[in-house]
């Protein structure tokens, strides 16, 4: 960040040179990009203060530092910025520029330093969610109750079957289904159980019956994905005990299952608060107990701590457990 800042001084400090020499501020300006921005912080401090002396001890550094850093400064700039004299520097008409330029700038740091204490303790700003996209039916209510208690924080809903990364900045919070997650950077917490099961519509039920044992689904007709998807346990299930002659439709993920078994194209593997939301869907059996998966709740430790990301995964996960019995298909029909 102070590299950024730093930046800024040589850009002020160039302009205002420009306005007095035009073509030598040009030359200046080429000469200036290879600057250490220290050397410009070192500067800033030898003007403020005056003396070699007292501008080290403020950077706690030894003064053949600093007068190292002035000379080599000067040089890149190919200007005097100091007339040297027994009662410390003072100084040039170019180093009253650098100097106004970065005082300005270091203004200005200061408050967006004072902003940014002040971040982490607001409920404000945009927080970004990710997860499947299937979730949707289940989160956006309680992204919408969320939003009634925290009416500053602007919400942001990322459903993609591609995990997006917080370390990358793409997300504050992600919600991911399956095996725990080991990334050393994230704070993992477990935020649900879920049961699945084969669902079919009344008319599939009619017609082919209940499922009484998972070894023995010859009759039946199946809804599945066109890429394998072994690492859920109910489609590494289907991989390895249905007949893709029995498989009668197929799509790229999962989003799409409920309203394809409602339609009559088969039975498919459905998480149970899922298929509550369609009433002419019926389980074919009990769900399988190690057909269940964990929810995942995922912060980058970076960020785990802010106020915003305290307030919503602690509503997150207060709303999941009273969902518990719903996500586990044990709520009433």
């Amino acid at each position: 960040m102070l590299i950024h800042v730093f930046r800024n001084v040589e850009a002020n400090f160039t302009h205002a040179y420009l306005k007095k020499n035009n073509m030598y501020a040009k030359l200046m300006c080429m000469n200036a990009q290879k600057t250490d921005w220290n050397d410009i912080h070192v500067a800033y401090q030898v003007a403020k203060l005056g003396t070699l002396t007292a501008a080290a001890e403020a950077l706690n550094v030894h003064h053949s530092t600093v007068l190292r850093r002035i000379n080599a400064l000067e040089k890149k700039l190919g200007s005097r910025l100091f007339h040297r004299h027994a009662r410390g520097y003072e100084p040039t008409e170019a180093g009253h520029l650098l100097t106004q330029a970065a005082e300005n700038t270091q203004n200005s740091f200061d408050r967006l330093l004072g902003q940014l204490e002040g971040t982490d303790t607001q409920l404000t700003g945009t927080l970004t969610i990710t997860t499947v996209n299937n979730m949707a039916p289940f989160l956006i209510p309680i992204l919408a109750d969320f939003q009634v208690q925290y009416p500053e924080i602007k919400l942001q809903y990322a459903a993609d079957s591609r995990i997006l990364k917080l370390e990358h900045g793409e997300a504050h919070i992600s919600i991911r289904p399956g095996k725990k997650p080991n990334d050393p950077d994230y704070v993992v917490q477990k935020l649900a159980s879920v049961a699945t099961t084969l669902y079919g519509n009344v008319d599939y039920v009619m017609k082919y019956g209940l499922i009484q044992d998972l070894n023995d689904v010859t009759e039946h007709r199946f809804i599945s994905t066109i890429e394998s998807f072994n690492r859920t346990v109910f489609m590494q299930w289907m991989n390895e005990n249905v007949s893709s002659n029995q498989i009668y439709y197929r799509s790229n993920d999962f989003i799409n299952f409920p309203q394809a078994a409602k339609a009559g194209l088969g039975a498919a593997p459905i998480a149970c608060w899922q298929a509550r939301l369609e009433p002419s869907l019926r389980p074919l059996l009990p769900p399988p107990d190690d057909w269940h998966f964990d929810l995942w709740l995922l912060t980058h430790r970076d960020m785990h701590r802010t106020s915003k990301v305290q307030a919503f995964t602690q509503f997150l996960k207060d709303r999941f457990t009273k969902e518990q019995d719903r996500l586990m298909g044990l709520d009433k029909y």
